[in-house]
């Protein structure tokens, strides 16, 4: 198995069906050393990991699209953020225990097979584009399926009006995506677009989630479509990474106010603020605090 994280983009001769596959390996394991997840939270976290990849895949401008999903139920938060180049994090937030094992069937784990309704509950799902120039952008996913894949092939149809195919998989601290879609320009005729469209996705459902995880990029591109090869872009290096920063948690400390912040610094004597997403601590001291309650005062 390849090390190197990477999206590769695909685009079928003469039709306007298009494809990106991604394959993430280190930023995945990156993502899972922050925080101790139970196994069926860690799959599905990969996953979302891999189609906010997948999707940063259609932005045409510098900015960020973030896939969120917030419920009720053990799972009361989902997020996966990727940049315009290519640099992706993640997290959950689950009020299941960390040694649940993905496979049962007791009330503190729910089988994989319907894992997202059953740990979001009665959930929500957005993904939101936020350009670095320009307005922000947010789309509701319905939560009609019970995959993650099959949930945001129904965002494409209904709100994007994109036929779209997506397969996800993840497991043993890595992730793996396919997307297939129809663009909306007009290379080819309707009847090309359609036979290429139905040959393409019946061979994409033979893939299974091992070869998906597993085999080169290459070789999983060349098993399914060696027949109607696909015309390759430069493949992305895909790579973890985080916004968090040292003046953004000092930031944070000094809108909490000049009372709370004397008061944490009597009672404490110091601050340790971890990041959700990559487990950095930032520690503000005695002295540090001190500064931070006269700047509030200010």
């Amino acid at each position: 198995m390849s090390t190197t994280d990477l999206r590769q983009r695909f685009l079928f001769p003469d039709s306007d069906i298009r494809g990106e596959i991604v394959r993430l390996n280190t930023s995945v394991a990156q993502a899972l050393q922050a925080r101790s997840y139970p196994l069926a939270i860690e799959s599905l976290l990969g996953e979302a990991m891999a189609a906010a990849t997948l999707l940063t895949g259609t932005l045409k401008f510098e900015g960020r699209l973030s896939l969120q999903a917030q419920g009720q139920g053990d799972l009361s938060l989902l997020l996966a953020e990727c940049t315009h180049d290519s640099q992706i994090r993640g997290l959950a937030r689950t009020r299941l225990s960390d040694t649940a094992s993905d496979t049962g069937s007791t009330s503190e784990q729910p089988p994989m097979a319907a894992r997202l309704p059953a740990l979001l509950g009665d959930g929500v799902m957005a993904i939101t584009i936020a350009p670095e120039r320009g307005a922000r952008y947010q789309g509701l996913v319905p939560m009609e399926s019970d995959t993650l894949a099959g949930c945001l092939e129904g965002y494409f149809t209904q709100s994007e009006q994109l036929p779209t195919r997506l397969w996800l998989a993840a497991g043993n601290g890595h992730a793996a995506g396919l997307l297939i879609q129809v663009l909306p320009e007009h290379t080819g005729s309707a009847d090309h677009n359609a036979h290429i469209w139905e040959t393409v996705t019946a061979l994409a459902g033979t893939l299974t989630m091992e070869e998906l995880l597993t085999l080169p990029v290459e070789t999983v591109l060349h098993r399914l479509f060696h027949e109607t090869p696909p015309i390759l872009s430069p493949a992305d290096t895909v790579r973890f990474g985080c916004t968090c920063s040292r003046d953004k948690v000092r930031g944070t400390l000094l809108s909490l106010g000049t009372d709370e912040l004397q008061t944490l610094l009597s009672e404490q004597g110091e601050a340790r603020v971890n990041c959700d997403f990559c487990g950095n601590e930032e520690l503000f001291d005695a002295v540090d605090l001190g500064q931070l309650v006269h700047e509030s005062t200010r």
